[in-house]
């Protein structure tokens, strides 16, 4: 009994040994068959995603920028080129402890606050995986070191990338302009793919203007990179759309000649083809370095370029505004004759001063002893500031507001580069509204010889200049003269001159003897410029100017000795040539150059000089 109770109970046990082992059994099927269907799914369902994330780890697509165009001048001497430059970038994914690194990074390269300042501003704007630039223009030493040091610096590359430079950036960096980092006002309104991988855009001058010509649309690669994120094979590489080469309207040969002739002081020369508009030259000294901003200029030598007594930063050309003196007489003498005022014969005699009825102040001419009787002509070439003291006063200040007006003064001429200042042609309702005061008689007299409150820039001296060398018709100033296809060289836009706008007058007469008066200024016995007309082999006209700086007192003399250079006289010169058939007009400025006569006008000369001189050579090859 016992023996069967003992067997009963070892079955029992097999059996649930049995039913154990089955369903471990059971259970280990299930898992397997779970498994194989698992891998089922991931190797041949899931495959092509799975590839397609394996290979998101390896592949990367890197954005190409296109190169930016270049910059000609007139007669093809290159103004703006890309060089080969050298840029330290981070990538953001790699770099584990960013401040340690750039410590590191301090070791081999000079790193400024600026730097990590412009960086950080970057890296917020950009993906992580892609690179920040650090620091740009890179010398060949600085390379070398980064390179021999490169296993200490996770995450950083030396990138080669095409740089901006300026093989005339002091003669002309306010035409031109130049290109800087993109900052991040400037990133918000840009097209984000256009400007995918492009770390520059124009910020002044034609750089700036003309930004959508020279920046073409990027394009791509596909690359293999190993675990550091390097590359090791290009798979696929989709070039850059072509960007356009821009052609001016300046001539650098005569730009350059007026930068010298200026011999760095403060002042502008500006020059126009008086039938198109098209800038032959837009001077301004002092200039400055505009390679200097294509990095990132240095805040020390920023504020330097700030505080500089020459102010080299301000384009005098567009926003330097001065009392024209008396360039503006010409067209004066124009509005008297126009309103009926005067006639080419009637004359005003000059006693050296003049006085407002009912008042002792004398307004003095520049000649003491005087001029005696003149008509508009003798006027004009002998500068006599009384003959146009009478006509101010005739005119009233608003209808010599005007005349001024139709010439241009007093409102930006429009030129393709923008950037301009309006200057001032006063007027009783300008001084109502600026000032809240009324207009008083005796602030005419100073307007009537370009003093004042009037204010010019060089570019509408030019422009109302061409005006008279056109007997009427104003031109817009332009600078672009042709974009053609970077790769092919065909032309794609041509500029033509703006539309002109008529300044009629009555008697076309009128504009020949103004002309004529002009012509003696410079050519006659009595001109105010006649040293600077002789031996000359064309014709051309002018008109001289000084503006005050300074205002001078009844009673006393203006002793040029005794004035410091800031205060001493403002020297301007006006002229287009030749006077048959005119071509080229010109304004020139020198700051504190005391009389036109003697300093701008030998400019104008010699600028007038090389221009005929250059083509008279071309012609005959």
């Amino acid at each position: 009994m016992t023996t069967l109770s003992a067997k009963i109970r070892t079955d029992r046990r097999i059996d649930l040994v049995h039913r154990r082992i089955y369903l471990t059994a059971t259970l280990c099927l299930l898992v397997m068959l779970t498994l194989m269907a698992q891998v089922l799914h991931l190797q041949v369902v899931r495959h092509e995603h799975f590839t397609a994330l394996s290979m998101d780890n390896q592949i990367k697509i890197v954005p190409v920028a296109p190169p930016r165009g270049r910059i000609f001048s007139s007669d093809k001497v290159l103004l703006a080129d890309n060089r080969l430059s050298f840029s330290l970038e981070l990538v953001p994914e790699r770099v584990t402890d960013e401040p340690a690194l750039l410590a590191q990074l301090s070791r081999f390269v000079a790193i400024s606050a600026q730097d990590i300042e412009r960086f950080r501003e970057l890296r917020k704007r950009r993906r992580r995986f892609e690179g920040v630039p650090l620091k740009s223009h890179l010398d060949d030493e600085e390379v070398a070191v980064i390179s021999a040091n490169r296993h200490l610096l996770p995450g950083v590359d030396v990138v080669a990338s095409s740089g901006r430079y300026y093989p005339l950036a002091q003669s002309l960096a306010h035409t031109v302009g130049y290109v800087g980092m993109i900052d991040a006002a400037e990133f918000e309104k840009l097209n984000k793919a256009i400007y995918r991988g492009t770390n520059h855009i124009g910020k002044a001058g034609i750089e700036k203007a003309y930004e959508n010509l020279l920046h073409g649309s990027p394009g791509y690669e596909q690359v293999e990179v190993n675990a550091q994120g390097r590359v090791i094979r290009n798979i696929y590489r989709k070039p850059p759309e072509p960007s356009k080469d821009l052609y001016l309207t300046v001539d650098a040969s005569l730009q350059l000649l007026a930068v010298q002739a200026l011999n760095d002081r403060r002042g502008a020369i500006v020059a126009l083809d008086n039938r198109s508009g098209a800038v032959l030259v837009a001077a301004s000294t002092p200039g400055f370095d505009s390679n200097l901003f294509v990095g990132g200029i240095d805040s020390k030598v920023y504020a330097q370029l700030l505080r500089s007594k020459g102010t080299p930063l301000l384009n005098r050309t567009l926003q330097g505004t001065y009392p024209p003196g008396s360039t503006i007489k010409p067209m004066l003498a124009l509005g008297g004759l126009q309103q009926g005022l005067r006639t080419p014969e009637a004359t005003t005699w000059c006693p050296g001063w003049f006085s407002l009825k009912g008042s002792s102040r004398r307004y003095r001419c520049w000649k003491r002893e005087g001029h005696g009787h003149l008509d508009a002509a003798n006027a004009i070439f002998q500068s006599c500031d009384v003959y146009f003291y009478v006509l101010a006063r005739d005119l009233g200040i608003d209808t010599l507001h005007d005349t001024l007006t139709d010439f241009g003064f007093g409102q930006p001429t429009g030129i393709d580069i923008g950037g301009e200042r309006a200057g001032l042609i006063p007027s009783t309702r300008w001084k109502r509204e600026a000032l809240g005061q009324p207009w008083y008689p005796g602030e005419t007299m100073s307007v009537g010889i370009g003093q004042g409150a009037t204010l010019v820039t060089p570019m509408q001296l030019a422009t109302a200049t061409a005006v008279i060398a056109n007997r009427g018709l104003q031109v817009r100033p332009y600078l672009l003269s042709e974009a053609r296809d970077s790769v092919t060289g065909q032309s794609v836009i041509r500029a033509a001159a703006g539309p002109g706008r008529e300044v009629v007058f009555a008697e076309p007469e009128y504009w020949d003897r103004i002309i004529h008066s002009m012509q003696e200024v410079v050519h006659g016995e009595r001109g105010t410029a006649r040293a600077s007309g002789a031996g000359a082999n064309y014709r051309f006209a002018g008109k001289t100017g000084t503006a005050q700086v300074i205002s001078i007192a009844q009673g006393e003399e203006y002793d040029e000795d005794k004035v410091p250079e800031e205060l001493q006289d403002h020297a301007l010169f006006i002229a287009f040539a030749p006077v048959e058939a005119p071509e080229i007009a010109l304004a020139v400025i020198v700051e504190n150059g005391g009389g036109g006569s003697r300093t701008a006008a030998p400019i104008a000369r010699e600028l007038l000089d090389h221009y005929f001189h250059k083509k008279r050579r071309e012609r005959h090859g």
